[in-house]
This record gives structure tokens, sequence and C-alpha cells, in this order.
């Protein structure tokens, strides 16, 4: 039997601009929904799961993941042209590429920093010259992913157990998806109008408030995601904290009730490894795999937060700040495909998932309890 097609491992830095590309969603639809989908898969992700996800066939999410495995991040922009041979060779794109990212003085040049005009030079003076044009230089490195800009400082996990801790999360992937959840913590969030994208007569859009008093603060929206259903739910906090956690964490149990273990991955934040949790995940039988330090792109949960800012934050004025839990509960059920209701929802109107086709009349019509306060929506009890 054949292996499952999966991404390799990341590297913190392709980590870092993946998680970059699918948080924000600026970027051109290809691009976000490629960077998904490697982004899906190196954390685990089946093949069906992330097709489903970025609504794409299966064939197109392997040839992706392929590409990713041997070209890197340049597999986020799809050459398709063509055009008359080439007069500069492989072999003299590689002498460039390696020439531009290397510093002048070690190669006996007397400045500090290329520009086209200096690096052209050096080219063409090469015992062996590649005699190359300004623009031509310029297109060459902007396909290779080069350009100028300042330098900055790169934050890298310098975790000791950092390999340790993502083979484990490759392997309980891979052997145990039935059993396997992420958590995480996506935000802050600020209620107000939030500007996005959507179909408007030309010339003509949509227009959204303007905000010269924002009173409702911020919000935390707190996701669980299985990776064995494909199912994505959550609820929002006005802050994160070791009890939400928790309360995350016991709702990951209620759904399976057997008793048997567990794997759920989640990021290497102190508020979901204190104590406490500790000793209720060795109690109930349940695994953390904590995401090495500064590698949270590690955690399969990641991938979904795009669909939820693309289809719930963007282009959406959530005037009355109950309605904005309502409208993450809808997106849950309509990002990823109509779950059956989970064992850990309550069985009531208010928390109960809300399908892709009645998503518009989610949480129009309820009336919150006394208890119900905007962004304290309660897991169940358990």
């Amino acid at each position: 039997m054949a292996e499952p097609v999966r991404a390799r491992r990341l590297t913190d830095e392709e980590g870092q601009r993946l998680l970059q590309i699918v948080r924000r969603g600026k970027h051109g639809s290809v691009r976000v929904r490629r960077a998904m989908i490697i982004m899906a898969s190196a954390s685990g992700t089946l093949v069906p799961a992330i097709a489903r996800l970025v609504a794409a066939d299966e064939d197109t999410v392997r040839d992706v993941i392929h590409l990713f495995n041997a070209k890197g991040l340049a597999a986020l922009d799809p050459q398709w042209a063509g055009g008359r041979p080439r007069l500069i060779s492989d072999e003299d794109i590689e002498v460039i590429v390696a020439a531009a990212r290397t510093r002048p003085e070690k190669l006996g040049q007397p400045f500090t920093r290329w520009s086209l005009r200096k690096l052209a030079g050096y080219l063409a003076g090469r015992p062996r010259p590649v005699r190359i044009g300004r623009e031509r230089l310029r297109q060459i490195l902007h396909a290779r992913g080069i350009s100028f800009q300042r330098t900055r400082t790169w934050k890298e996990s310098r975790d000791p157990d950092r390999d340790a801790k993502l083979d484990r999360i490759e392997y309980v992937t891979s052997h145990y998806p039935d059993r396997c959840f992420a958590f995480d913590q996506f935000g802050p969030l600020s209620i107000r109008p939030c500007h996005g994208a959507c179909w408007a007569p030309r010339n003509h859009p949509a227009r959204l408030r303007a905000t010269y008093h924002r009173t409702h603060g911020i919000r935390y929206f707190h996701g669980c995601y299985s990776l064995g259903d494909d199912q994505l739910w959550g609820v929002t906090r006005e802050h994160k904290g070791a009890g939400h956690t928790l309360a995350a964490l016991k709702s990951i149990r209620a759904a399976r009730p057997g008793g048997y273990r567990l794997f759920v991955i989640t990021d290497n934040l102190s508020a979901n490894k204190t104590p406490a949790i500790r000793r209720w995940a060795k109690r109930e039988n349940v695994e953390l795999c904590l995401t090495p330090v500064n590698a949270s792109w590690a955690n399969p949960i990641e991938a979904q937060f795009g669909p939820v800012r693309t289809f719930v934050m963007a282009n959406s004025d959530y005037a009355i700040t109950p309605r904005w839990p309502g409208g993450c509960r809808t997106t849950c059920a309509g990002v990823t495909r109509t779950p059956v209701t989970p064992t850990c929802w309550p069985p009531s109107a208010a928390n109960a998932p809300v399908s892709a086709a009645n998503a518009s009349n989610a949480g129009a019509d309820r009336n919150p309890k006394p208890h119900d306060q905007p962004g304290e929506h309660s897991w169940p009890a358990h």
C-alpha cells in the first residue's frame, strides 16, 4: 500500500511565512489556497480533508504538495507561460542567485551590498562570464523569491526538543488521525467593522460604517479541530486563560467518551500546560503534544483559521456584540464539511452547530439568556 502524500517538514522560516499568508489572507487567492494546502498537509491533515477545505480536486492538492516538496515556497507562485528559448541557462541562473545571496566582501568586492548595476558588472567580469541586462537580472531574482529589502532580526525556534516534538506530532497525526485533535486561541480579534470582499455593482462597492469609538474591545476564539472528523468548533472569550483551555480540552474528551488515549496538539503557551491541566490530562488519558517554541505552524488548526477570517471576519459588521460568537459557530460548520452534531456541544439552540444552508440566519433570532455575557459563552459542563 502506497504511503499517503504529505508535505515535508517545514523549516521555521517556511512555517512562519505560510502562517502569515494564511492568517492575513491579503495575497492572491491562488497563493492563499496553496499556502493552506501546504500548511495543512505538513501538520498531518489528510488529502481528502484538505481538498474539502480549499474546495479543490484531490489530484490538485497532491500536485501542490509534490511541487512544494521539490521546489519549496516557489510552489506558491506557479508559472504558467511559454515563449522563445531562453538565452540564460539554468546553470547561469544558479550562479546569479548564489552571487546575489552572497555578501560582496566574500567575493572580493569593496562594498557591503549589491545593486543591480554592480551585480551585473560582477557577473560579466567572472572567468565564466554571464552577460545579462539589469531588467532581466531583476526579473530572475524576483522569480526566485529574492528582493531588495532591509535587514532585520528573525525569530527562530531555540527549543532544544524541537525535532522530538515535531517527530511526535508527525507520528500521531500519521498513525492515529481518528484520535488526534488540535486546540489553539485565535486572536486578538477586534469587535469592529472589518473590510473584505463581496459581489457588488461595478463602481458601487458595499460600504461599512466608520468607527470613531470602539467600545466592544477584543475577543479570542478558542477553537478545537478533529483531524479524523474534519470538524472545527469553538467559542469566543474575552481573554486567554488556563480555565478556558481546560474547558476546551474537556469538550474534546467529551467528543470521544470511550476512555481510550487521545492526542491533543496545542501551542507551547503557559496557559495550555499548567499543573492543573497536566493532572487532568493524565487522569483522562489525554496526551498533550506541544508544538516547539515559535513553531505554532505545526499545529493543524492553524490552516483552519484562514477560512474563519475570510468567511466570518472579513466583510462583517457585528454591531451587536453577542452575535459575534454566533457568527463564529456558524463558520465552524460552514468552512469545513457540515458535521453531525458532536457530543461535545450542548443540546441547546444557542450552542448547536449551524449548517452552511442557514448560516445567514444564525444568531439573529436567538434571545440570549441573562448569564450569556458577550464573549463568555461557556463550554458545556462535563
